[in-house]
């Protein structure tokens, strides 16, 4: 059975740093490509960064382009995203996806 459970959510203030966590099972995350979504109050889902199955590839929505990291431990099974020099704008719930599957999410609030 696929579960993946985010985890780091806070409401942090402008500037500040997170890290969100997504713990894996029901499959190995090195075997698949993975990503991080978010959804704004209002909005749709935004792919914030992905990561290819051999780790080495990683891609970002320009809106988070040097502010945010995906990686991943592939001996604790999961999916990281470090997330540097927030903003507002960045007020959303995270969602760690493969395919159509992701978890429950985390959120992230931005705000002073």
């Amino acid at each position: 059975q696929v579960q993946l459970v985010e985890s780091g959510g806070a409401l942090v203030q402008p500037g500040g740093s997170l890290r969100l966590s997504c713990a894996v099972s029901g499959f190995t995350v090195s075997s698949f490509a993975m990503n991080w979504v978010r959804q704004a109050p209002g909005k749709g889902l935004e792919r914030v960064s992905a990561i290819t199955n051999d780790g080495i590839d990683t891609v970002y929505a320009d809106s988070v382009k040097g502010r945010f990291t995906i990686s991943r431990d592939n001996a604790k099974n999961t999916l990281y995203l470090q997330m540097n020099n927030l903003k507002p704008e960045d007020t959303a719930m995270y969602y760690c996806s493969r395919g159509g599957a992701r978890g429950q999410g985390t959120q992230v609030t931005v705000a002073s």
